[in-house]
């Protein structure tokens, strides 16, 4: 790309329209050292997928946990190709309502040419029910498949540098933001040979179980390891009148340390009358052990609860989980 902040607008050409105002591809410079390195191999497999994102594993930063996330094909409004984007994410858990943090970072992609990372700073404001930043375009889709300078061997490396937190809380409570080691993942991705599994679950009692408690599903084993279904029938803190739908991994299952599986996961809520079952399908994902994946605000209640729907019919409320490992993840 040579000099990115130049270039890189140059690549967009009359016909293209910036993706934000104040997108600005820049070199960090050799100095620089991200908290998270996330090298995708065999990126053109996580196209071959179709996903939509690709999520790390978590890597932690001054108390809070944190994931990158990269969008290999987004397309905004006005957008006439796809990019390359990145956003950040962190785990809600720590927040309460009335909890905002307000982070400023830097999202990154090695240029193995200069020997140093190039992106853009950007801020956001993280609180209870909104833990993804908005995505941020780093480089045209088209132009990374093309380049020696950023795909190398059909595999690319991401980053992402914390550089500030302020947190508004009942508390007030001061973050420093601790500089420590880079973290490094490796995600790789196979081309052929996935392991699927489906497990349906018949909820028989939906409209008996309790409004506050957490439902599980009994276990079922896809890829070697243990999983369950977990549903909040009146939805979670997170959800707005809501069911919620989360994948977990069994507590008893036992990861291993040296490769995390990789998996893409549907949930679906089955019609029992009509066959116009509600399905949600993630991006990719990598297992991390007592975690969960899913969708605080899987459906609204009042619509999931209509006779005509079908979708509980009696008491009866039928769940689908189809689970599709299709790869590994490590440490570096």
């Amino acid at each position: 790309m040579g000099n990115c902040k130049s270039s890189s607008r140059a690549l967009l050409g009359k016909a293209h329209v910036v993706p934000d105002a104040e997108w600005r591809m820049q070199d960090f410079g050799k100095t620089h050292v991200p908290d998270l390195e996330w090298r995708i191999h065999d990126f053109s497999s996580l196209l071959e997928t179709g996903a939509k994102a690709a999520t790390s594993a978590t890597f932690h930063c001054s108390g809070y946990n944190w994931q990158l996330q990269v969008i290999p094909m987004h397309k905004g409004t006005g957008y006439e190709t796809p990019y390359v984007a990145l956003r950040l994410m962190t785990s809600p858990e720590r927040m309460v309502p009335g909890h905002t943090m307000h982070v400023v970072f830097e999202l990154s992609i090695y240029n193995h040419s200069k020997g140093m990372y190039c992106g853009c700073k950007a801020s956001y404001n993280f609180h209870f029910k909104n833990s993804y930043s908005k995505e941020h375009c780093l480089i045209l889709l088209q132009e990374l498949l093309k380049s020696s300078a950023f795909l190398v061997d059909d595999s690319c490396v991401f980053g992402v540098d914390i550089l500030k937190i302020d947190v508004s809380s009942p508390e007030k409570k001061a973050v420093v933001v601790q500089k420590k080691a880079t973290t490094v993942q490796n995600l790789f991705l196979q081309k052929k040979g996935f392991v699927k599994g489906t497990y349906t679950w018949n909820v028989n009692n939906f409209l008996e179980l309790d409004t506050d408690n957490f439902v599980r599903s009994p276990t079922f084993e896809v890829g070697g390891h243990k999983w369950y279904v977990g549903m909040y029938p009146h939805g979670d803190k997170y959800s707005t009148d809501c069911i919620s739908l989360y994948l977990c991994l069994d507590a008893s299952d036992e990861l291993r340390l040296d490769s995390e599986k990789v998996f893409i996961m549907t949930l679906s809520i089955l019609d029992q009358k009509n066959g116009k079952h509600l399905t949600a399908t993630s991006g990719l994902w990598v297992c991390n052990k007592g975690c969960g994946w899913g969708w605080p605000n899987f459906f609204g209640l009042k619509k999931l609860k209509e006779p005509s729907g079908g979708y509980v019919v009696g008491s009866s409320c039928v769940v689908k989980a189809d689970v599709t490992i299709i790869g590994s993840s490590n440490d570096g």
